[in-house]
């Protein structure tokens, strides 16, 4: 089994869900995805997870991004953990979770950990874009529940660099001041890409205004 790594394009797959099947690669259209995998359904950590997930739905709809959710359990199974998302968690789950019974989607993208559990999924996140290139990977173990603002953050600073020439420092969030990539050397190009200018805290560190904003 091979690592898939940033810059990989993300495996497609064809698989039963939740909202019925899904071939991903179709699924995802022009827009950003995020896969990720939760260990079983009915667990504790998961449907804190998934609610909140579902509670962010604006968030990930404004950034054209596609949400899907994957648990080892069979459909049936996820239809009846939705209801208890939706009523423990006062939310509505309106996102797919891929169900994944014979771990077809687990093993190709690496999913099941021998060492933390030989059957259960660890918790990955795939952050996936348009060109079906995967652009972030994180795994937590089982016990630790992800972060969805850092999920949504990283997404924010993806679509901000890929368009600007421009990289996020440390605990960027969406508004704060950006580094002007090393590579950009032409004061004249510099000065069109940033009107408002920049401060040159060392040549290779230049901070400026966020572009977009």
């Amino acid at each position: 089994m091979s690592t898939l790594r940033l810059g990989d394009t993300a495996p497609d797959f064809e698989q039963d869900s939740s909202v019925g099947r899904i071939r991903f690669h179709e699924y995802l259209g022009d827009s950003w995805g995020v896969l990720f995998s939760h260990p079983a359904d009915f667990t504790p950590v998961c449907t804190t997870e998934l609610g909140y997930t579902a509670k962010l739905a604006d968030e990930f709809a404004k950034r054209n991004v596609k949400v899907l959710a994957l648990s080892v359990d069979p459909a049936d199974s996820h239809q009846k953990w939705i209801e208890d998302i939706n009523e423990t968690q006062q939310c509505a789950v309106g996102f797919p979770i891929i169900a994944d019974a014979d771990r077809k989607v687990s093993e190709l993208y690496d999913m099941i950990h021998p060492n933390a559990s030989a059957t259960a999924t660890v918790r990955s996140v795939f952050i996936i874009d348009p060109a079906k290139k995967i652009r972030l990977t994180l795994t937590y173990p089982a016990s630790t529940g992800r972060n969805f603002n850092e999920i949504l953050r990283v997404i924010d600073s993806l679509q901000l660099t890929d368009s600007h020439s421009v990289a996020t420092p440390v605990n960027w969030q969406d508004g704060d001041d950006v580094i002007i990539v090393p590579s950009l050397k032409d004061e004249e190009v510099i000065k069109q890409k940033f009107p408002k200018g920049y401060t040159a805290v060392r040549p290779y560190l230049r901070v400026t205004p966020q572009p977009n904003k």
